[in-house]
């Protein structure tokens, strides 16, 4: 996998670069928000620094993902709420204070990387309808009474776990398993971000009903 890093911490990218090595990945470190946004394309994912020198991290974050929904791990040393729920609304697959854990990040991307290679097995196209919400899972489109939503990777996967089981009960362990790749190391508060922001997108209440102690449910 080709990881773009976005450090300017010359001894935390080292450390990073050489563990990244180690794993069979191929880093690319960069030590500014410009760089990020012209050299994004080459990569399979995004270690994100929010210090950077030229432009604040959730800056480039934004920007990038006007143009790309190349999945993004932050890493910073903000650890605060606030931040961490702003990266994750602003498109952020996952958030990671520093200083992080080197085998908890590289299981993060492992994670990315098994699904990544997974091959997908033929089958028909698939498209689950609720109201006036339609998720083509294969082309991974949503439209809204007839208009198409732009979500987030790390959105449209939570929806799309849910509307591949439409109508059933799916529990938060389970969502948090198949999205993150590793209950165990999916961030609970991720998972709320996430469908909070998934809600108020579709702006169908409707669509994604809540079971108390449970998880959730697509359509009826």
């Amino acid at each position: 996998m080709h990881v773009l890093l976005a450090e300017d911490d010359d001894g935390v990218a080292g450390a990073l670069t050489e563990a990244l090595y180690e794993q069979g990945h191929l880093p690319t470190r960069v030590r500014r928000g410009e760089e990020v946004l012209a050299r994004h394309r080459q990569a399979d994912l995004l270690l994100l620094d929010l210090g950077l020198p030229d432009l604040d991290g959730l800056e480039v974050l934004r920007k990038l993902r006007a143009v790309s929904a190349l999945p993004v791990v932050v890493l910073t040393a903000r650890g605060d709420e606030r931040s961490v729920v702003r990266g994750l609304r602003l498109g952020a697959d996952d958030y990671l204070v520093k200083p992080v854990r080197l085998a908890e990040l590289l299981a993060r991307i492992d994670a990315v990387t098994r699904r990544a290679a997974a091959p997908a097995a033929p089958q028909a196209p698939r498209t689950v309808r609720t109201g006036d919400v339609e998720v083509d899972l294969d082309a991974r489109r949503v439209l809204v009474a007839g208009a198409e939503v732009r979500l987030t990777t790390k959105e449209f996967e939570v929806l799309a776990a849910l509307a591949a089981r439409a109508g059933t009960a799916v529990s938060r362990q389970q969502l948090m398993d198949e999205v993150w790749g590793d209950a165990y190391l999916a961030v609970s508060r991720s998972l709320d971000v996430h469908l909070t922001q998934l809600r108020a997108k579709l702006g169908r209440p409707q669509a994604l009903t809540t079971i108390r102690g449970f998880g959730y449910r697509f359509g009826d």
